[in-house]
């Protein structure tokens, strides 16, 4: 597949570039520098480009089968972004005609209970809680854009760069962790989740958990 990724210097935007282009697939890394560190592949081109920017997101998916996104808020910007980025992506794909979209989401909205998600427990960090809010405002507006075959992928309560094992569960709207209660991925093993999923789309219109 051609696909364009979106925040692809980041930790998880440059996994999962890797984890794309080692599939053989094409990839167009989109950063506000233009540049890509790390990777070395003639399958990929590294592109300078606005996310909040729906003329910019047009343009640059114009012509690829699909949109993925590991977008997040800069130390410097407030978490609110991330609407305006999920807006624009949107609206973006729209002008583009492209309707395939992944987003690298956030664990806040997944549900631990019946009628309890992680953000609502008693022992989420209070520091994590603008971000994890703002992520669940992005959700909602992609919640309504019934006309793309979107994914929004989230991690799970622990995400961190560590082994590549291949292993990896999944869940529609919950929140994956082990007998021990532990909600944990590295980033390389979530990419391959990411992967997985923007290849067999099997969880189109899903809000899912990704752990082990």
């Amino acid at each position: 597949m051609d696909i364009l990724l979106l925040g692809a210097s980041g930790r998880i935007g440059n996994r999962i570039a890797d984890e794309l282009l080692d599939r053989g697939h094409r990839v167009t890394g989109v950063s506000r520098s233009g540049t890509i560190e790390g990777l070395d592949d003639p399958d990929l081109v590294a592109i300078s480009g606005d996310a909040t920017e729906p003329d910019d997101i047009a343009k640059l998916a114009t012509g690829h089968d699909a949109v993925a996104s590991a977008l997040g808020p800069s130390d410097d910007e407030s978490p609110e972004i991330l609407t305006e980025m999920m807006e624009s992506a949107i609206e973006g794909l729209r002008r583009a005609s492209v309707d395939r979209l992944v987003w690298t989401g956030g664990a806040g909205g997944l549900h631990i209970g019946p009628e309890t998600r992680l953000i609502e427990s008693d022992d989420f960090p209070e520091e994590w809680e603008p971000v994890a809010r703002a992520a669940i405002d992005a959700f909602d507006i992609l919640n309504d854009a019934d006309d793309l075959e979107w994914t929004y992928l989230a991690p799970a309560a622990m995400i961190e760069p560590g082994e590549r094992t291949g292993e990896y569960r999944t869940a529609a709207g919950e929140l994956v962790a082990d007998e021990e209660g532990d909600s944990y991925i590295t980033m390389e093993d979530f990419a391959i989740a990411f992967a997985d999923e923007l290849e067999e789309a099997n969880a189109v219109h899903t809000y899912l958990g990704t752990g082990y």
